[in-house]
């Protein structure tokens, strides 16, 4: 059976709980995935993570983790860098407590250099980080770097793909509001999104995906900011998304980064469940 979830990008909108406990208030909501932000640091304590596994295990609630903001693998700041690598190493280790399935990060900046010198930068301190929690004994972890929003960010589909490739314990996120304002739009059909996912499997050998996806506003140099599904006078088109998922055979999992991240996340599920019954019944 082919698995497709969604939820959302944080704690749901009107839950006022702990993460320990979010799982449970997502599958009454009626959705499947979660996943947990470390967007200022990786505060959870081993013991909350552990519990956070539990319900996530009891409820069937498909946790992933979103490392720090504040990474810059490509920094030409050594001290960025070096602090980038800690957060990475804390962030596989609270996401080997908590079983999370990916951890998903922003590699970096391009700043001063090429986007070659950058990949390299950035490669460098992926093996530093590997051999570091290869010491520490962490393995239960897959780094999911995500496709970048801005122009002048290390992350394009092309890099993310070489950076897979490039190392064991890696997987790619698309987030394809992200790849939409970069490319000024360029994301318009279903076969659109069918490319995206053919090139991945063409490349990386995947027919499974971790995913994004928002309305977003961009400008030239990309991404500006995220908007409502709802809100049609942004892209990239909702509708052409879930029946690309509906018919490729992928098992997706989509994670709403709407501002009604969870509300939005629900959308998506009850489009994704229309378009699925209305497939099975001409077949």
């Amino acid at each position: 059976m082919v698995d497709i979830r969604f939820g959302p990008a944080g704690r749901p909108i009107n839950y006022s709980g702990s993460a320990k406990d979010a799982c449970s208030y997502i599958k009454a909501e009626g959705l499947e995935a979660y996943e947990y932000q470390a967007t200022y640091g990786v505060k959870i304590s081993e013991t909350s993570a552990s519990q956070l596994k539990k319900n996530s295990e009891d409820e069937d609630v498909l946790v992933s983790m979103h490392a720090p903001y504040y990474i810059n693998l490509s920094s030409n700041k050594e001290d960025v860098v070096k602090r980038s690598i800690q957060r990475l190493i804390q962030s596989a280790k609270a996401s080997e407590w908590m079983g999370a399935y990916r951890t998903v990060f922003h590699p970096g900046f391009y700043t001063s250099y090429t986007s070659e010198e950058a990949m390299k930068r950035c490669k460098d301190a992926i093996n530093q980080i590997l051999d570091e929690l290869d010491i520490l004994g962490v393995k239960d972890f897959i780094f999911a770097p995500e496709t970048t929003g801005k122009k002048s960010q290390l992350g394009n589909l092309n890099e993310i793909i070489e950076i897979c490739r490039s190392f064991d314990h890696f997987e790619p996120t698309v987030d394809f509001a992200h790849v939409y304002a970069r490319s000024g739009g360029k994301i318009n059909s279903r076969e659109d999104y069918g490319q995206i996912l053919q090139k991945l499997e063409n490349e990386l050998g995947i027919k499974s995906l971790h995913s994004h996806f928002t309305h977003i506003e961009y400008t030239y140099a990309g991404e500006r900011k995220h908007h409502i599904l709802l809100d049609d006078n942004y892209g990239p088109p909702l509708r052409p998304f879930i029946e690309e998922i509906v018919e490729c055979g992928w098992n997706i999992t989509v994670i709403c980064e709407s501002p009604l991240i969870d509300q939005d996340a629900l959308v998506m599920k009850k489009i994704y469940e229309k378009i699925l019954a209305d497939r099975n019944k001409r077949i």
